[in-house]
Order: C-alpha cells, then sequence, then structure tokens
C-alpha cells in the first residue's frame, strides 16, 4: 500500500461524532455507500428471502453453481441490503457466483436477536434451493455470519459449505486489547463508538451470550472459515481471537492480517491495492469449497 493510496483511503473515513440518533447516522451512511457504482456489469433486483427484504445481486458471468448470502455492516444499527451490495458485487464477479445482499431489521428498533432471525430465515429459504451456499459479511455482518451459523447448528440445520468475514465484530463485550491499543490507528471508531452500537443491538440482553458474541462460543463444526482483518482497527482482536477459538475446535480457519488497513478495507477496491488483492483472496478460497 502506497502512502498515496493509505492517505487516499484515510480521507474517506473519519469517526463520526458520538451521540447521533440511529436516523442520522443511517443518513449518513447511505449518503457515503449507498449509491456507489457497482459497475455496468451488475444488476440489482428486488426479493425477499425467508421473508426478508433482500437484494439479488446479479453479475454478468456469475453462471457457477452456488449462492453467496452477504451480511451487511453497520454496527446492526446502519447500512443496508444496497450497502453491502458494495462487497457483495466484486465478490460475486471475481467468484462466479451468485449473491444475495440481505435487508435484516436494524437496532435498536429491532434488538438482538432480530438480525439473527432474519439471517436464519433467509439462509432457510437458500438451503431449500437445492444450491451449495456460501455465506460472507462485514464488520457486525461478520458476526452476524458466525452467530447465523450457531443458530443453524443448534437447530441441526445442514450448515454452509464455506465462510468469509471481513474485519468481524464478534465481542460486543469489547473485551479485546485493541478496543484500546489500536484506537488512535483506527479511523473510523473507538471504545466509546463500539460501547453506543452494542448497547443498541442488545437492548439489555446478556453480552456473553454465544450468539451475541460469538468468540466465546463453541465453534466445533462449523464449516471453512477465511477471516480478513487491517491492523489498523479496534476490532483486530476479535478477529485474532475468533481465528485461535476456530483452530483449538478444529475449524479450517484461515487469517490474512493486512498491516496498516482500516476496519473493512476491502471496501476501497479500485483504491488500495490490499483491497482488491483481498476480495481475489476471498472469491479463490470460495472456490475450493464451490463445485
Amino acid at each position: 500500500m502506497s502512502q498515496e493510496q493509505r492517505a487516499a483511503a484515510r480521507s474517506m473515513m473519519s469517526k463520526g461524532a458520538l451521540g447521533r440518533t440511529p436516523d442520522q447516522e443511517r443518513a449518513e451512511f447511505d449518503e457515503l455507500f449507498a449509491e456507489r457504482p457497482l459497475g455496468d456489469d451488475v444488476k440489482l433486483i428486488e426479493r425477499t428471502l425467508g421473508g426478508v427484504p433482500a437484494l439479488d445481486v446479479e453479475v454478468v458471468g456469475a453462471d457457477r453453481d452456488g449462492v453467496i448470502l452477504y451480511l451487511h455492516g453497520g454496527g446492526y444499527v446502519v447500512g443496508s441490503a444496497r450497502t453491502g451490495a458494495n462487497l457483495a458485487a466484486p465478490l460475486s464477479r471475481r467468484s462466479r457466483v451468485r449473491a444475495v445482499s440481505l435487508d435484516y431489521r436494524r437496532a435498536p428498533e429491532h434488538p438482538f436477536p432480530a438480525a439473527i432471525d432474519d439471517a436464519l430465515a433467509a439462509y432457510k429459504e437458500l438451503l431449500a434451493g437445492g444450491r451449495p451456499v456460501v455465506i460472507a459479511g462485514d464488520s457486525a455482518g461478520g458476526g452476524l455470519v458466525l452467530a447465523t451459523l450457531l443458530a443453524a447448528r443448534r437447530e441441526g440445520l445442514p450448515l454452509p459449505v464455506a465462510a468469509v468475514v471481513f474485519s468481524p465484530w464478534v465481542d460486543t463485550t469489547l473485551s479485546g486489547d485493541s478496543m484500546d491499543t489500536r484506537g488512535d490507528f483506527d479511523p473510523l471508531f473507538s471504545r466509546a463508538h463500539m460501547a453506543e452500537y452494542a448497547a443498541r443491538y442488545l437492548g439489555g440482553h446478556e453480552s456473553r451470550d454465544a450468539l451475541a458474541s460469538p468468540v466465546f462460543a463453541d465453534l466445533t463444526g462449523l464449516p471453512p472459515l477465511l477471516i480478513q482483518v487491517g491492523s489498523a482497527e479496534v476490532l483486530l482482536d476479535d478477529a485474532l481471537r475468533l481465528a485461535t477459538r476456530a483452530a483449538h475446535h478444529d475449524v479450517d480457519v484461515s487469517l490474512d492480517v493486512v498491516a496498516g488497513a482500516p476496519h473493512v478495507f476491502q471496501y476501497m477496491v479500485g483504491v488500495m491495492d490490499e483491497a482488491d488483492q483481498a476480495l481475489d483472496r476471498a472469491a479463490q478460497f470460495l472456490s475450493i469449497y464451490l463445485p
């Protein structure tokens, strides 16, 4: 990553003020991400999946058997299927697997476990379609990926063939050391920001619940997992501890740590070389487990 690329990436990010209303945060997030061009080869089609609003992300040439269920980030408070399409589309393009981005319910209006219920319902419908399913997500969506896998396992459902998470938030107790040691380096978040999101999402629920903080869960039996994270983010330790726990529970896990990269740096595709490389790597990982 050149100094110019690093500066360009950081110029696109800033720590938002604390105490904003969810509607204010959603409007600001959408202004930045909800209209980003996806490419002339991409068409978005509204649908429902398990009764949940979603977008089919149709990319020309995505003709491989299988489907990616994509879960967007945003602290369980902001973001949408449309913002999730910003990563679902390039992942679909590179893997040649069609994707669907889910508009799961958001907090604080719909606190834990509403997002998990929606993701599980969507996953069940995809399973019924008979195609191999992979599940991917970023930030809170990465945590939701793990929670969905755990919920599916609890119900005795067949699990996806693989999962990919970008900068996953898997600890709503905020107990990772990087919450403090990386706060000055992270251009987006601090412990205080994450605490605000956690309070809205949990709505008083126990933060150490395995579905709220999958880093504390028994991960035995989960599918092969790829974790990608930047070293310049408060969620660094969430990713490191998740990888370690997965390994201890005999999950096939791969961990990519990119030095100096910020939170969900994959959004910087076309701006940071590492973003393109990370998405290439994710597509290659999925290709191992799909027909």
